[in-house]
Parts: structure tokens; sequence; C-alpha cells
């Protein structure tokens, strides 16, 4: 049976199956947070459109930053997957947070961007 990555697969022994379907599901998980934010960036977009105050180019770079976090969230859930993929067939431990810590911090900057451009 021929696996891809097949460099992935030839290392260390096979894990547990239920370890690798829970690294399957946060895998797709990762997936669906890069869709949401994507997503999210695009409402916001279109929510800026509608806003007739002068705060309507203010919404943009907010919008933009959910896409960019969305493109860097999609990125990293095939190398997070892989790296974790790795360290149960090598017996090693978990890597860390990583990237999960960057997607908090700048959700949270945009939520805090939106919340001012809706109070003002």
């Amino acid at each position: 049976m021929r696996r891809w990555p097949a460099a992935l697969y030839r290392e260390g022994e096979e894990p547990d199956p239920r370890f690798t379907f829970a690294n399957e599901r946060t895998f797709l998980a990762w997936l669906r947070t890069s869709l949401a934010l994507v997503v999210g960036g695009v409402a916001i977009d279109v929510l800026a459109e509608s806003v007739e105050s002068g705060n309507a180019d203010g919404f943009r770079p907010l919008a933009a930053a959910l896409v960019v976090l969305g493109m860097l969230a999609s990125g990293s859930a095939f190398f997070r997957w892989m790296t974790n993929e790795r360290a149960m067939r090598r017996g090693e431990p978990l890597p860390g947070l990583g990237m999960g810590a960057v997607l908090a911090l700048g959700i949270a900057i945009v939520s805090a961007g939106l919340l001012i451009l809706f109070l003002l």
C-alpha cells in the first residue's frame, strides 16, 4: 500500500490508529478554522461597503488581517499534522502550540480593532 508522504511513513513504527485519527481530526479542525477566518474577512469587507461613516476604510485592514490569518492557518495545518505524525511514529513528545498562539493573538487584535471601529 502506497501512502503519501512516503518519507514520513518509512519512519518509526505505526502508532495506535486512535492517535492517528485524532491527529487527522485536528488537521481538519485547522482547515475549518482557516476557512472561517477567510469567510470572516470577506464578511467584514462586505460590511465595510455598507458603512456610511468615515470608518469604512478602517475595516479593510482588519478584513485583510483575517484573510492572512486564514492563509497562515491553512498553510501550517499540513506541517503541524506531519510534525505530530512524525513525533508519534518516533515515540517523541509532541511539539508545542506554535501557530495556535499566533492565531489567538491575531484574532484578539482584529477583535479589538473591530470593537473600536464599532464604538466610533
